[in-house]
């Protein structure tokens, strides 16, 4: 299984405020795109995915209209 560091935003739905919740952590898994629907799972998620030059993943998700960001660096 390959490992990565994951860096999960979760982008702030209010108007006056531009912080992000931003979580950092190691994980192995085979395919991105299932960790991401697993940890979303029961919802209606809208997948887009960036693969990088370095061998990382930047995955978009729009989860009930919220948009987060799963970027995953190999290590």
């Amino acid at each position: 299984m390959q490992e990565y560091e994951l860096v999960w935003e979760i982008q702030n739905l209010c108007g006056n405020n531009q912080m992000r919740d931003i979580f950092f952590e190691e994980i192995e898994t085979d395919d991105p795109e299932a960790y991401v629907r697993a940890k979303l799972k029961g919802k209606n998620i809208l997948l887009t995915r960036d693969d990088r030059p370095d061998g990382g993943i930047t995955i978009y998700a729009s989860c009930d209209g919220l948009n987060q960001k799963f970027i995953f660096t190999p290590i």
